[in-house]
C-alpha cells in the first residue's frame, strides 16, 4: 500500500474562506448500467429540480449565483464557462432528461442535482502524486477529453490537478481525457463542492446520499469520506500499490 494525498492549496482559501470539498472514495464498485431504480431516482431528482427553481431564472439561484461569481474572480466567463451545477441544471431545465450513462456517473448526477452543487467522479489513481486543487501554473498542461489541442490553462485559473497534468479546468467546468469513469472502472472518488451559501453540513449530507447510493446500487466498499476546508486542507488515504 502506498499513500494518496489530497490537498488545497492556501491561496483557494484566502479567497474564498467558506469553500470546502467532500471526497468519498470507493473501490470494488459493480460499476455499468444504471438498474431502473436508479434511472428513476435521476429522473424524480430532475422532476424536483424543476419544481423548486419554478419561476426563476437559473442563475437566480443562490447556489448557482455563488459559483458564477467564483468564476468572475479568476477570470473566467460564465455565460461562456458555465460551472458544473449551472450546466447540468441547464440543461435539465430545457426541460430535458439526462442520458443514464453509467451507475456511478448517474449517482453524481443525481446528488448533484438534489443538493444543487457540483459532484464530480474520477478514477481513483494508481501512482502517489499528490492530486491538488490550486491556481494554475507555467508547465500546467490540459488534455480535452475530446481530443482537442492540448491547453495551457492561464495564471489564476483554479484547476484540479495532479502534478502538471490538470484533470479539471476552471475549479468544476470540465474534466480532461483519462479521467472518465468507464463501466469497467471500480474504484473512484467524488468531489462534492461547497461555496457558501451551501455548508459543510450540506456537503455532508450530499456524500451521505453518494455513499446510500453507490452501496446499493454497485455494492462498492467505502474506503474514505471526508470533508477538506481552511482547517483541513489535506487528506492522506491508502491505495493500493
Amino acid at each position: 500500500m502506498s499513500a494518496q494525498v489530497h490537498r488545497i492549496d492556501p491561496t483557494v482559501f484566502a479567497r474564498w474562506p467558506g469553500y470546502c470539498r467532500g471526497i468519498v472514495a470507493v473501490r470494488g464498485a459493480r460499476n455499468g448500467p444504471s438498474s431502473p431504480a436508479l434511472i428513476e431516482t435521476l429522473r424524480q431528482t430532475e422532476a424536483g429540480l424543476r419544481s423548486r427553481t419554478a419561476g426563476r431564472a437559473v442563475t437566480d439561484v443562490p447556489e448557482i449565483a455563488a459559483w458564477r461569481e467564483a468564476f468572475r474572480a479568476f477570470g473566467a466567463k460564465p455565460a461562456e464557462h458555465r460551472s458544473a451545477i449551472e450546466a447540468l441544471s441547464r440543461r435539465v431545465l430545457r426541460p430535458d432528461t439526462l442520458p443514464h450513462i453509467n451507475a456511478l456517473v448517474d449517482i453524481g448526477n443525481i446528488v448533484s442535482l438534489r443538493h444543487l452543487l457540483p459532484a464530480g467522479v474520477h478514477p481513483l489513481p494508481g501512482t502517489p502524486t499528490p492530486l491538488e486543487l490550486r491556481p494554475a501554473r507555467d508547465g500546467d498542461r490540459f488534455e480535452p477529453a475530446d481530443g482537442g489541442d492540448t491547453e495551457a490553462p492561464p495564471p489564476d485559473e483554479i484547476v484540479f490537478c495532479q502534478g502538471s497534468q490538470v484533470l479539471t479546468r476552471r475549479w468544476t467546468w470540465r474534466q480532461g481525457a483519462g479521467t472518465q469513469t468507464l463501466p469497467s472502472t471500480s474504484a473512484v472518488f467524488f468531489n462534492i463542492d461547497g461555496l457558501p451559501p451551501v455548508t459543510a453540513d450540506r456537503v455532508r449530507l450530499a456524500m451521505q446520499d453518494i455513499v446510500t447510493l453507490v452501496e446499493q446500487e454497485t455494492g462498492g466498499q467505502i474506503v474514505c469520506c471526508a470533508v477538506l476546508d481552511a482547517a483541513h486542507p489535506t487528506l492522506t488515504l491508502s491505495i493500493e500499490s
